[in-house]
C-alpha cells in the first residue's frame, strides 16, 4: 500500500499516523510490520486470472423478473372405476377372455373331431354299375334305400322292434332325392313295381338288390328313369331307431288311427312326437293302411324328411350329448357309396332337411290307377325328364302325386 503524505507537505516525510497512531513512526526493528506497497489493478485482466462471471437471475426469484410463465397446476390423476381394464380388475378381465376363448377353441375341435372319428367307422360300398350309363346331369341325385337288414340289432332288440329274423337283405324302401337349382324333390318307388332287371328278366324292383346289391339296383333304376345316380345311401332298420332317438324324437302326423300288430304300431290320429321305435313301426306298417304299400311309402317320406329337419336343427349342434349320439349312430346302421365323404354327407342331410320344408316336393312315381306295380308311362316320363334337366320348378301337382295314383290323395 503506498505511503500517505503528511498534511504539511512531502518534505516532512511519509505520514504513518494511520498505522502507528498520532506522531508514530515506523520502528527501527527490521522485523517489525512494514507497509506493503499497494499494486495497481491492470486495466484488462490477464488470461491466467480468474474472471468473475455475472450471475443470471433465477426465474421466480424475489425482485427478479421471470423469463417464462408459471405453468398451470396439474390436476390429480383420475382413478379408474372398479372392474376396469387396469390394475387387478384388468387382469381378471383378461383372464376371463382367455378362458372363454379356450372353451370356444375346444368346442370347435370337438365339432370337427367327432364326425371325423365316426366317419372312419362307416362302411362304404361300390355302387356304380359297369356298362353304359346316363351322362352327367345338372344337380345331384341320391339313391336312398332302406333295407330290412337287422345288422347291429341284438336278438332282444329284433323282438322288441318286431323286425323278425336276421337274414333279411331286401330293400323295403327305394327313394330318389334330387337337389339342384329348384326345389328339392324326394320321389318314392314302390318296392313291388314290375321292372326289367338287367340279366334277370322282369321282376319286382327290390329283387335287383337281392341279385346284385347296390350296383345292380342302381343300374335298374337308371334304366327305368334315365336319371343318373350320383351317390348311394343305405339305411338299416336300426338306423331309423338310432337316428330318431339321437335327435330326441320326431313329429309325425297320421291322418287316421293306426294299429298294426305285425309292425308293432299303435298311434292315434293327429300330429305327435314319437321315439325311434314308433317311427320305425310307422315307416314299416302296411297292413293297417288303406292303400297298403303306397301309404307306407308316404309314411317313409314323412319320417325321412322329419329326420332331416331335426338333424340340422341348431340344437343338434349346440347340445354335445345329441351331437355325439347323432354322429355315432351312423357307423352301426348306415352304408354310403364310395366317394361319399363327410362334406358330401352334410350336403345330403341338408337336402333331406329342405325337402321337408314348404318348398320341398314329396312324390311317388306316377302309377296306373288301382295298381302299385305298373307305371303311368306318359306322366312318369314327364316327371323323369324334369328331374334329369334339373327343372323341378316345372313339376306340377299332376306329376308329383303323394300316392302315385291320379285322383287319390
Amino acid at each position: 500500500m503506498p505511503d500517505r503524505p503528511r498534511s504539511g507537505g512531502p518534505e516532512d516525510g511519509p505520514d504513518y499516523t494511520w498505522l502507528y497512531g498520532k506522531g508514530g513512526k515506523p520502528p527501527e526493528d527490521p522485523q517489525a510490520t512494514r507497509p506493503v506497497p499497494r499494486q495497481q489493478r491492470p486495466s484488462a485482466p490477464r488470461p491466467e486470472e480468474t474472471r468473475v462471471m455475472r450471475a443470471q437471475p433465477r426465474p421466480g426469484y424475489q425482485g427478479q423478473p421471470t423469463s417464462r410463465p408459471t405453468p398451470p397446476p396439474v390436476a390429480p390423476p383420475v382413478q379408474p372405476p372398479s372392474g376396469s381394464s387396469s390394475g387387478s380388475g384388468g387382469r381378471r378381465w383378461r383372464f376371463r377372455v382367455r378362458y372363454v376363448f379356450l372353451l370356444l377353441l375346444l368346442w370347435l375341435v370337438y365339432l370337427v373331431a367327432v364326425p371325423i372319428v365316426a366317419w372312419n367307422k362307416v362302411d362304404q360300398v361300390s355302387f356304380e354299375p359297369s356298362g353304359d350309363r346316363p351322362g352327367d346331369q345338372p344337380g345331384t341325385t341320391y339313391l336312398m334305400v332302406g333295407s330290412d337288414s337287422r345288422k347291429g340289432l341284438s336278438k332282444e332288440e329284433r323282438k322288441d322292434l318286431h323286425t323278425g329274423g336276421a337274414a333279411g337283405s331286401r330293400t323295403d324302401t327305394i327313394m330318389l332325392l334330387h337337389t339342384g337349382s329348384g326345389p328339392n324333390l324326394l320321389m318314392s318307388i314302390p318296392r313291388d313295381l314290375e321292372v326289367d332287371i338287367p340279366g334277370h328278366g322282369t321282376g319286382k324292383i327290390n329283387a335287383a338288390y337281392v341279385y346284385g346289391k347296390a350296383p345292380l339296383l342302381v343300374k335298374t333304376v337308371e334304366n327305368l328313369t334315365g336319371i343318373r345316380i350320383d351317390q348311394f345311401v343305405e339305411i338299416g332298420m336300426g338306423g331309423v331307431v338310432g337316428i330318431v332317438d339321437a335327435v330326441g324324437g320326431i313329429e309325425i302326423c297320421p291322418k287316421d288311427d293306426f294299429k298294426d300288430k305285425d309292425a308293432g304300431l299303435d298311434v292315434k290320429k293327429g300330429c305327435q312326437d314319437v321315439d325311434g321305435k314308433t317311427a320305425l313301426a310307422y315307416s314299416r306298417s302296411r297292413h293297417a293302411q288303406t292303400l297298403g304299400d303306397l301309404d307306407r311309402v308316404r309314411n317313409q317320406r314323412e319320417v325321412v324328411s322329419a329326420i332331416g329337419h331335426k338333424v340340422l336343427s341348431p340344437w343338434s349342434v349346440l347340445n354335445p350329448v345329441r351331437y355325439w349320439r347323432l354322429n355315432n349312430a351312423m357307423p352301426d346302421f348306415f352304408t354310403f357309396g364310395d366317394g361319399m365323404g363327410p362334406q358330401r354327407a352334410v350336403l345330403w342331410a341338408t337336402a333331406m332337411a329342405k325337402v321337408g320344408g314348404k318348398d320341398g316336393l314329396l312324390c311317388t312315381v306316377p302309377l296306373t290307377n288301382g295298381s302299385a306295380t305298373a307305371l303311368d308311362q306318359e306322366l312318369a316320363d314327364q316327371l323323369f325328364s324334369d328331374i334329369k334337366d334339373d327343372k323341378t320348378d316345372d313339376v306340377t301337382a299332376k306329376l308329383c302325386l303323394s300316392s302315385g295314383l291320379v285322383g287319390v290323395k
